[in-house]
């Protein structure tokens, strides 16, 4: 087996390193202390090709493996921690649209995360629950063509700041079976936030 990089795998991970070195690092600081979200970087990142590593392109993404993503995010850390977490975490929220929404729901949204015009938050961790999926308390109840969500989730990358919440919630039995994943919109009747994390 060769398990050396190829020549494309080299060229992803070389533009993302240049990116972070000119465009992440030299603002990084500044972010941490001012608790700033930095939406201009990251729509240059989307310009790249980095809003949304493995989502089909058919949707604007860049339909790269896993692997391309982990070379990514590995050099998008070296300039600025908390920026690749959130970005890796965008993606990880727009993947699940791509690989579990309709197609309707995929057009709806993708086009607009793949290019960071609008950004997406990943909703598991509780109060309670920890991150540990099975034992979250969250709820969706169907409601004609909505759900209806009540619960608390903590630790949210993005928070505020996201215009989409996918959210994960218990639709039925307890464990890891009964539950769901609902896109929340920001705006949403209902929809608000606790103080931002230092």
């Amino acid at each position: 087996m060769d398990f050396d990089l190829s020549e494309e795998q080299r060229a992803f991970a070389a533009t993302a390193r240049t990116f972070a070195r000119e465009e992440m690092m030299p603002r990084a600081r500044d972010w941490d202390e001012g608790e700033i979200f930095p939406v201009e970087s990251m729509r240059k990142a989307a310009a790249l090709g980095f809003g949304g590593i493995y989502v089909k392109e058919d949707v604007g993404g860049s339909a790269l493996s896993r692997l391309d993503a982990a070379l990514i995010f590995e050099q998008l850390a070296q300039g600025c921690t908390s920026t690749s977490a959130y970005i890796s975490i965008h993606n990880m929220a727009a993947w699940m649209i791509d690989a579990f929404g309709s197609a309707e729901t995929r057009k709806r949204f993708l086009p607009k995360l793949c290019t960071m015009e609008h950004f997406a938050s990943y909703c598991l961790t509780e109060p309670e629950a920890g991150s540990d999926a099975a034992s979250l308390s969250t709820r969706a109840r169907r409601d004609g063509d909505h759900y209806v969500l009540d619960g608390t989730k903590a630790f949210i990358s993005g928070g505020g700041v996201s215009d989409i919440y996918v959210v994960m919630a218990r639709t039925g039995e307890a464990g890891p079976r009964g539950i769901s994943c609902i896109v929340v919109e920001k705006g949403t009747p209902g929809l608000s936030f606790g103080a931002q994390e230092k």
